[in-house]
């Protein structure tokens, strides 16, 4: 198939595309500018999806007690070994048998988000928080124990658990 243009109709086609290009250029140069200090100067609280998964946390009661049992079943479920678990068999007052978890080994960047871990947790001992700053500058520091975090909060200060306010259409979705 050939180009039927002419020479004439050629230069008259960029012109055009140049044009269409300068006059979105000068648009934008002359709307008024939005800039947020961030991480610095956050007033609202985000909007982050609840199904969002971005760090993997194991919940702890009051007295600093989780329900991990060292089943190993999240760490058979993990596709690419993000999970390492230890644990030690002791004998109980009744003189039982019983497996204890000795440390919860974590790579959040190893990690794929894929959830395969709390889905087959069969005491929901672990869930996926939507906190999603998890940016470090060593990945050593991605290397989590979380049986050892008892108190843990989010990176964010004005995050919610459940995912913010309701998306509206042309609103910035806060709870405020």
């Amino acid at each position: 198939m050939e180009n039927k243009k002419s020479y004439f109709g050629g230069i008259k086609d960029g012109v055009a595309s140049l044009l269409t290009g300068m006059g979105v250029t000068w648009r934008e140069y002359f709307t008024k500018k939005v800039t947020e200090q961030y991480p610095e100067n956050r007033k609202t609280t985000l909007h982050v999806s609840a199904r969002h998964r971005g760090r993997l946390v194991m919940p702890h009661d009051a007295d600093g007690n989780h329900k991990c049992i060292a089943c190993t079943l999240c760490e058979k479920a993990c596709p690419n070994g993000t999970i390492k678990i230890t644990s030690q068999m002791i004998t109980t007052e009744e003189g039982k048998k019983k497996r204890v978890l000795t440390d919860y080994l974590y790579d959040l960047g190893d990690c794929m988000f894929c959830e395969l871990c709390t889905n087959a947790c069969p005491h929901g001992a672990i869930k996926f928080t939507n906190d999603f700053e998890n940016s470090v500058f060593e990945r050593d520091s991605l290397v989590l124990h979380l049986d050892k975090e008892v108190n843990y909060k989010p990176s964010l200060p004005n995050i919610i658990e459940n995912g913010g306010a309701p998306i509206e259409i042309g609103k910035f979705n806060t709870d405020k």
